[in-house]
């Protein structure tokens, strides 16, 4: 591609070492060139982008501020969002494929009902249709159902509205492998090899309730190879 495949990572002041390793294990596996950028919601507030109020049941910072992703990128080309709580074990570049078909938004369709109340430090776990199907969006930004999440409409619109898609007709919704979008705790393991990208969901080893996670050791390698370097 002509430019840099644009990126754009939740950032939460409560897990700041998630997204840097989210951002590490994403360039360190990458084969073409990315900008990446961390949604950081105090930044967003002081451009005027975004001023909704507190939502006690949003379990991050970027619950919402996500869906300014296509504005952050002009509404043109592809764009794409993950959360921060993202291992990076595939080459990223691998997602471009699916631009050749031009849908609004592709994601992992996920049936998860997660049983626990609870998940990283305390947060609310909610369950709702189509949940973290918006936790890996890529966007074809110049889509009218994708410029149509201008932001007033982020600021305005329920949760409801966002997460679950409803922005976009259901045939403008691609769909990806679960490799994509692996869910620790729900998604089985592969019986060779590692997904794509492993999402620790519930919460990661940056966490101390949750050291014992499936990949969790991989997490633990990845932050001290990047600790490592940023030494040399």
């Amino acid at each position: 591609m002509a430019e840099p495949f644009r990126i754009y990572i939740g950032w939460d002041r409560r897990e700041p070492e998630a997204y840097d390793v989210a951002e590490f294990s994403l360039r360190r596996r990458a084969s073409v060139p990315l900008a990446v950028v961390p949604i950081k919601l105090d930044e967003l507030r002081a451009r005027g982008l975004y001023h909704r109020d507190q939502d006690p049941l949003a379990s991050t910072e970027f619950t919402y501020s996500r869906f300014l992703t296509p504005a952050l990128a002009g509404y043109r080309g592809w764009a794409l969002f993950c959360d921060c709580d993202f291992l990076w074990l595939g080459d990223v570049a691998g997602l471009l494929e699916y631009t050749r078909i031009p849908k609004a938004v592709y994601c992992v369709q996920h049936d998860y009902r997660p049983t626990e109340t609870t998940k990283m430090d305390g947060a609310v776990q909610t369950v709702y249709p189509r949940k973290n199907w918006s936790s890996l969006m890529l966007f074809n930004c110049d889509h009218p159902a994708v410029r149509s999440l201008t932001p007033d409409v982020v600021n305005r619109e329920s949760g409801a509205y966002l997460h679950r898609l409803q922005w976009v007709a259901d045939d403008d919704i691609g769909a990806l492998p679960v490799d994509w979008n692996w869910l620790e705790g729900w998604n089985q393991k592969p019986a060779q090899g590692t997904p794509k990208v492993v999402h620790f969901t519930r919460g990661g080893p940056w966490f101390e309730r949750w050291q014992n996670v499936d990949y969790g050791e991989l997490w633990c390698a990845e932050r001290d190879e990047m600790l490592r370097q940023r030494r040399m």
